[in-house]
């Protein structure tokens, strides 16, 4: 009865996957937030380095990954993939669960699949310094880490109210050599706009995007690094799914369902994506996005253009969103903040090809502890959202008596997140639904975009 099914460091993918060439129908246009025009990549060039640019646009399905990528992708790849077996039978179910483990890399997530190529690319192109955003702490940590093997300057925007829940994580970002600073912060326009408004804003993702944005715009020797929603992050993290389907034919079995954790959908998507190359060729298989009730993109935003950001000086992408002003409420601990979804998500949600469900943060929680008392590994907040959807899964085959195939992917480790776990078994944390006026409030507040 084999527990974990590995793959030696020769069998880590040489290509990503680039799902544009099997979406349905055309990808709608990114536009410029200044003249509502469809960007050119002239326009990108002052944030993001070409290459990465060409990634973005690419109509080829198999992208190469470089050497010097690899080689420290080496560090913690190809990832373990485990089947739950002490789960499974603490949940009497017939479901075999299975879990890709992306805890064990250096940063504890699933972030360094994008964080090290996107170093990489910068330094190539002669970048000296990296700005960038994080929310809970997963993707600055990376970045910072990816920096510090390419030799580049890092500054990262922390939302305040992560900034404070997870001091540990700001502790790993200066450990690699970062700039950590709480945002929204006085060093921007666009962070001291908010301020102005909210001298005790919490902050959210849209804000410190803002403020990165903004700062890698006004210097020269900067660039900008996202870790989530667009295409060519999707594309890096598509590692994992193409291991993962590796490691179920060693295993003997094909997923029923693929779950992931969805905030802006990059580990979701790269578990996902590898599969849904195998649904458009005609499998079965059930993929399922599971974010969080309090932040619920997928599940109650719009599907509509909107801006990246909250001050309005990111692009504007066609995806679900709850409206680029959004902020979560404080008591949100699971991390998954940012207000939209990634738009190659977002159009195969609204086709229907993806599924999409919210979990309330106690339930997920729930869940995490359980997945803990069985397996032994402390998941990452973000995580447990798709523990909940892949216990969910399970107890559900077990009321129906049926074995069922379910594959999950667990982003990260919750080593340094235990305040929130702290917080939980204290009673402090509570379950918010986001109120579905709301949503119409930002309805009226989306640019005007006429495609």
């Amino acid at each position: 009865m084999e527990t974990r099914f590995l793959l030696g460091e020769k069998q880590i993918p040489t290509h990503w996957y680039n799902v544009i060439p099997d979406m349905p129908g055309p990808l709608a246009p990114v536009i410029h937030p200044g003249t509502l025009k469809p960007v050119t990549p002239a326009d990108m060039l002052p944030l993001f380095p070409g290459a990465l640019l060409e990634q973005e646009m690419s109509p080829e399905r198999w992208i190469r990954i470089p050497d010097e990528v690899r080689d420290v992708y080496r560090l913690w790849r190809p990832t373990p993939l485990h089947r739950a077996h002490r789960l499974e039978a603490a949940l009497k179910t017939p479901a075999h669960i299975y879990y890709k483990y992306e805890g064990v890399s250096p940063a504890g997530s699933h972030k360094p699949n994008t964080a090290v190529p996107q170093a990489f690319y910068n330094q190539q192109a002669g970048t000296k310094r990296i700005a960038t955003e994080t929310g809970a702490g997963q993707w600055g940590s990376s970045m910072a880490m990816a920096c510090s093997m390419f030799g580049l300057a890092c500054t990262v925007y922390m939302v305040r109210v992560s900034y404070q829940q997870k001091p540990y994580r700001k502790s790993m970002m200066h450990l690699w050599g970062a700039e950590v600073i709480p945002s929204p912060s006085d060093r921007t326009r666009s962070g001291r706009k908010i301020l102005e408004q909210d001298p005790r804003s919490p902050g959210s993702l849209g804000i410190a995007i803002s403020e990165a944005v903004e700062d890698a715009a006004t210097h020269d020797d900067a660039k900008y690094a996202l870790g989530s929603v667009l295409n060519h992050v999707l594309l890096h993290q598509t590692v994992i799914g193409q291991e993962a389907k590796e490691q179920m034919k060693l295993a003997g079995e094909y997923p029923d369902v693929v779950i992931g954790c969805h905030g802006g959908g990059s580990n979701f998507s790269g578990l996902a994506f590898p599969f849904l190359a195998d649904k458009a060729a005609g499998k079965e298989v059930r993929i399922l996005a599971i974010e969080p009730s309090s932040c619920p993109s997928l599940t109650k935003g719009i599907y509509a253009f909107d801006f990246g950001d909250t001050a309005e000086v990111a692009p504007i992408a066609k995806m679900y969103t709850l409206g680029h002003d959004f902020i979560p409420p404080g008591i949100h601990a699971g991390g998954l903040r940012y207000h939209g979804a990634a738009p190659l998500v977002s159009q195969l949600v609204h086709a229907g090809i993806i599924e999409a469900r919210a979990a309330p943060q106690l339930a997920c929680f729930e869940a995490a502890v359980q997945f803990s008392r069985a397996e032994g590994i402390i998941p990452a907040p973000e995580s447990s959202h798709a523990i909940r959807g892949a216990v969910d899964e399970a107890l559900r085959a077990k009321e129906e008596g049926k074995e069922r195939v379910i594959l999950f992917n667990l982003s990260g480790h919750g080593h340094v997140d235990m305040t929130a776990y702290d917080d939980y078994f204290a009673g402090r944390l509570e379950d918010f639904e986001y109120p579905s006026e709301k949503v119409a409030e930002s309805l009226r507040r989306l640019p005007k975009v006429a495609v």
